[in-house]
């Protein structure tokens, strides 16, 4: 999950139909990814992407979020309304998904 609460890569307004395809990184995630590069302007701006319905269409999800910058994400997945603006929300529809979180993570949801 990112901080913005995307999933692999569904920015928000992703539509919950979205299958397979290249999407646009917003600014939130190429500087979060920025860590891995040595510079920003190396990051790449677009990702190839399993869309939403191909996620929800998995028989098992598992969802990984650690550390503080992910605490708001993972509030919005668990407390928050489903939302488009908010895309691992959809995951609250799938009978299967299991959740790994730090207690930094989860700080947020208490």
């Amino acid at each position: 999950i990112g901080s913005n609460g995307h999933i692999a890569f569904n920015e928000p307004d992703t539509p919950f139909d979205s299958l397979t395809h290249i999407a646009d990184l917003n600014e939130s995630t190429i500087k979060d990814n920025s860590r891995l590069f040595s510079s920003i302007k190396e990051v790449p701006t677009k990702a190839v992407t399993m869309g939403l319905k191909s996620i929800m269409n998995a028989r098992k999800i598992v969802l990984i979020a650690m550390g503080k910058s992910k605490a708001e994400a993972v509030k919005n997945l668990i407390k928050g309304k489903i939302s488009k603006r908010v895309p691992s929300s959809i995951l609250r529809n799938h009978p299967d998904v299991t959740i790994y979180i730090d207690q930094d993570a989860y700080s947020l949801v208490k």
